[in-house]
């Protein structure tokens, strides 16, 4: 049986990238090429799965409607560049290219690269359950993250970019500015690199991660309950954590997928109804500007050349 994945990964690589490569110089990439493209062809899938389950949800359910919502268009935009360019470029060919030589380093220095198998033996054989345990670990780490992201003053600069949308849709997960797009990134390799994600299970992973926080980010009147509620992030869950600036009260709800960080650690406020969005003490242009003038205004917000709150706690 024939994957469509497979075959249009392969006709991507054949008539876009490998053309490309050769116009810039850059055939050494060549081998890497299908795995790129195959990664972006998963890209462009969730995408279409995100839109699929998602706008019914937000159509039947909405939190708010808006007359006027041509500033979601700008986070149509961070999303498809997230999941169908920048993101398979970083996830697979870097990340191969990182571990292949830190493997190769280590292997010449007579150390056996690190995997969470060998530590933990008995996932042997087991791959669905070492994947969840790969996705829980990462998921951990990014709690952390996002929680130091919101106490230091120059990082929340750059993260309140993600927080100043007033329309927040699932499309609004991948709102970022790439300088804390590239600081997630690195936090996030470093941690697959040391618990030995492999090159193929690491964009996967953060695919399926990814499709959960888009869904977080919905505008829809969603609670998963009393039980599924404490095991997977809401939509209302996560609206919490976006109502902090626009409803002045504390930060919580950290925890992208799994709210158990939340709950472990004292920062999880399951009490707080459908609360407004946005970060009103940035410039304007961060909420409804275009792609453009919204990297400016944080990077001027991290110079200290725009309006500079301190951090959020």
């Amino acid at each position: 049986m024939i994957d469509p994945f497979d075959s249009i990964a392969g006709y991507v690589q054949l008539h876009v990238l490998v053309p490309l490569l050769w116009h810039l110089d850059l055939m050494r990439w060549e081998d890497l090429a299908y795995g790129w493209a195959l990664f972006a062809v998963y890209g462009a899938a969730q995408v279409a799965l995100m839109f699929a389950l998602c706008v019914p949800l937000e159509r039947l359910f909405p939190v708010e409607r808006w007359p006027d919502q041509r500033v979601v268009l700008t986070d149509i935009f961070y999303t498809v560049v997230q999941r169908v360019g920048v993101l398979p470029l970083v996830t697979f060919v870097g990340f191969y290219e990182v571990q292949a030589r830190l493997n190769g380093f280590l292997t010449d220095h007579g150390y056996v690269p690190p995997t969470l198998e060998r530590f933990l033996p008995f996932l042997m054989g087991w791959p669905v359950a070492t994947f969840l345990l790969y996705a829980i670990i990462l998921d951990f780490a990014d709690y952390w993250r996002h929680r130091i992201s919101h106490r230091i003053g120059w990082w929340w600069a750059l993260h309140s970019l993600h927080h100043a949308q007033r329309q927040m849709t699932f499309w609004s997960d991948d709102r970022n500015h790439v300088l804390d797009d590239l600081i997630g990134a690195l936090w996030f390799g470093a941690i697959a690199l040391l618990i030995g994600v492999s090159p193929m299970q690491f964009p996967l992973l953060v695919l399926f991660l990814r499709l959960l926080e888009s869904l977080s980010h919905a505008n829809a009147r969603i609670d998963f309950g009393p039980v599924l509620g404490r095991v997977l992030v809401s939509p209302r869950f996560h609206r919490a954590h976006h109502g902090v600036g626009a409803y002045g009260a504390r930060s919580c709800n950290f925890g992208a997928v799994f709210p158990w960080w939340d709950m472990l650690f004292g920062t999880a406020d399951f009490s707080r109804d459908y609360v407004p969005t946005g970060d009103p003490s940035g410039d304007e242009a961060l909420a409804s500007g275009s792609y453009l003038a919204q990297q400016m205004a944080g990077l001027r917000r991290l110079l200290g050349r725009g309006k500079q709150p301190a951090a959020v706690q």
